[in-house]
């Protein structure tokens, strides 16, 4: 089991629990945060880009090249950023805090 605080765009704080192995967009979709995931994790896309903490990133297997690919289409990337698709939470991530940006939208919602 994980916790996962995010952070919205104006700053309010969202304690999300997971299973390990539960993909982090599907943990931020269910917290109802504005992740499309327009490409359903198949990396195609960056509609679920989201900026880790930096005591957390660290943490984090790298990125493939493939996903560097992704974030650099991404509105607003920082150095910590990530694509919530291929973040897979463990126990080890317990605790893990990521930002949405505010560029992020959710087309899908209404």
């Amino acid at each position: 089991m994980a916790k996962v605080t995010f952070i919205t765009a104006n700053g309010d704080r969202i304690l999300a629990e997971a299973a390990d192995g539960a993909c982090l967009l599907e943990v931020a979709q269910n917290a109802d945060m504005p992740l499309e995931g327009t490409c359903e994790g198949q990396m195609a896309c960056s509609t679920c880009h989201v900026i880790v903490g930096k005591d957390w990133f660290a943490k984090l297997p790298p990125a493939s090249e493939d996903e560097e690919d992704m974030l650099d289409l991404a509105a607003g990337v920082t150095r910590t950023s990530r694509l919530a698709c291929q973040i897979t939470l463990t126990a080890a991530l317990d605790g893990l805090e990521v930002r949405i940006p505010g560029e992020s939208h959710n087309m899908q919602r209404r």
